[in-house]
């Protein structure tokens, strides 16, 4: 079967899945709002490290036509579909993530400083979509909001897509690997650290994947409670503290 079969077959079997969990009740419309906003603010969280890796010398993923805005060519089975929809499943809201664009810092014109600015151009990218839908949000939606008590449906996206960016840009930004936050870490870690360093990295996703393991077992998780303030406070923010 062919990659561009494989991926239709990949599509198919989500958009299956996500009817699913509609039909059955067991996903809510903020559910649906939050999965349709996170999808394209994943997508150009993952280009915009192709940018601005192809802005500073490295041209991998343009060569590997990763610097489309098509989400058919950036979809990750199991991030992009299968998690979201389990997600939903267990009524633990909505995350995911794209396939990683390819970068080679070796094809950097400066590796060491611009490899910093390419892994954190994804969380930067994130926090520009937070401030714009927090700036559409207070202007136009939240006098009528705080005058009705109610969201309109363009109040409920425009709400959806500044809180959702805030926790992509948060989850990427911490320090472990492969997420991006690493980055800094890794930047300015002693040198005498590495070598301890260099044998664990490769077991990193090990804690990720755990951290998301453990939010499934536990209500609430540590993921859940560790982002619960934040959201309260981007919340408070948006609505301007009422």
């Amino acid at each position: 079967m062919s990659a561009s079969n494989r991926r239709t077959l990949w599509i198919v079997a989500g958009v299956a899945v996500f009817i699913a969990l509609v039909a059955h009740h067991n996903i809510s419309s903020a559910d649906i709002i939050l999965f349709c906003v996170i999808v394209p603010s994943i997508i150009l969280h993952e280009v915009s490290h192709g940018w601005v890796a192809r802005f500073f010398g490295d041209d991998t993923a343009e060569r590997a036509g990763r610097l489309s805005l098509n989400p058919l060519v950036h979809i990750d089975p199991v991030g992009t579909l299968i998690m979201p929809a389990l997600l939903a499943l267990g009524g633990f809201g909505v995350f995911g993530w794209a396939k990683p664009v390819p970068v080679n810092t070796a094809r950097l014109r400066h590796p060491r400083n611009q490899g910093v600015l390419v892994s954190l151009a994804g969380p930067f990218t994130n926090a520009l979509l937070a401030g714009l839908g927090a700036l559409i949000f207070i202007v136009v939606f939240r006098s009528t909001v705080l005058r009705t008590g109610a969201l309109s449906l363009p109040a409920e996206i425009v709400f959806y897509f500044s809180l959702g960016n805030i926790g992509l840009m948060a989850f990427n930004l911490v320090p472990i690997p492969p997420l991006d936050g690493s980055v800094l870490l890794e930047r300015f870690m002693p040198t005498r650290w590495w070598p301890t360093y260099l044998r664990i990295r490769p077991y990193t996703m090990m804690i990720v994947m755990g951290l998301v393991l453990l939010n499934f077992l536990f209500n609430p998780g540590p993921i859940t409670l560790a982002f619960q303030h934040l959201y309260n406070w981007w919340a408070g923010v948006l609505f301007g503290g009422s």
